[in-house]
This record gives C-alpha cells, structure tokens and sequence, in this order.
C-alpha cells in the first residue's frame, strides 16, 4: 500500500477518499461502500466492500481496512486509529472496531436497516464492553447516501 498522505487531514478530505473507493465498489458492481484507516496522518487500511467478488459474507469495507491496518501496525490494537467509513457499520463491523479497540469512527449515512451505531442496534456506545469508539456521525452523509441510492436504482432497473 502505497503512504497517502492529505494536505490537512481534516475528517471531509478522508471522508472524500473513502468516497472514492466507494465509487470503485460502485463501479465493480458491489454496494458502494468505502473506509480508510488513519493513523498519524497516514493511510494504514483502506478497503471497499467486495462480498460478491470475493463470495466472502465478511468482505466489507471496514473489516478490510481494519485487517490491513493492524497487518500494517504488526497489532490487532488500533489504538490511535481512526476509521472512516461512507456507511454506518452493522453489527459484525462495529463489534470487530470495538475487538480492535479502536480509537475513532467517522462515518457519513446512517444504515436504517443494518446499523450498529444506533440506528438498529447500538455496539459502539454500551458500557458492557470493556471499550468505547469515540463516533463522529454525517459527514458527508447526503454524499455517502446519494452513491447508494443511486446504485440501489440501478439494481432495480
């Protein structure tokens, strides 16, 4: 994985690359969603969903960011981490943040009918783990919506 590096860091600009891969994920036919994991100012972890490429139920954006960043780190910690993600993450992505001890989500749309952060169930904010991820919701969200809605169209067609 090649150093990427942003000109500030700010939560938009890597909200923007992971719209990016996002649109990759569109583009290979597979629900448009992207993450990117940071550390220090650095990609450590970058993914996009690849269930039907791969035939793998575990293929999504966040859990292959989140393997390459600890590959990258040589620990399963990610402590200092932030991950962030176009979609709220479902239950089996926000439990492998919370395993990871991740320090931070950003993420952009809600998942009305999968996601962990609320929306349908809340794993990232309950005192029964033994670690919290600090959340940041909707940035760019209307972004991160639109690419869905739009694929989801296509499907139908």
């Amino acid at each position: 994985m090649n150093e990427t590096h942003l000109s500030n860091g700010s939560d938009e600009e890597w909200m923007r690359f992971a719209l990016e891969l996002a649109q990759r994920a569109f583009r290979e036919g597979e629900v448009p969603v992207g993450a990117v994991a940071i550390k220090n100012g650095l990609v450590i972890g970058q993914g996009y969903n690849r269930k039907e490429a791969d035939n793998d139920p575990t293929a999504h954006a966040e859990i292959i960011a989140l393997k390459q960043a600890a590959s990258m780190l040589d620990n399963w910690r990610l402590v200092g981490v932030t991950l962030y993600s176009t979609l709220e993450p479902c239950p089996m992505c926000a439990g492998a943040m919370v395993q990871a001890r991740l320090s931070r989500l950003v993420y952009g749309a809600r998942d009305i009918r999968f996601g962990a952060d609320g929306s349908v169930v809340d794993l990232l904010n309950t005192n029964q783990f033994n670690h919290i991820v600090d959340v940041e919701r909707g940035i760019l969200a209307s972004e991160s919506a639109s690419m869905l809605q739009a694929f989801f169209r296509k499907i139908r067609e």
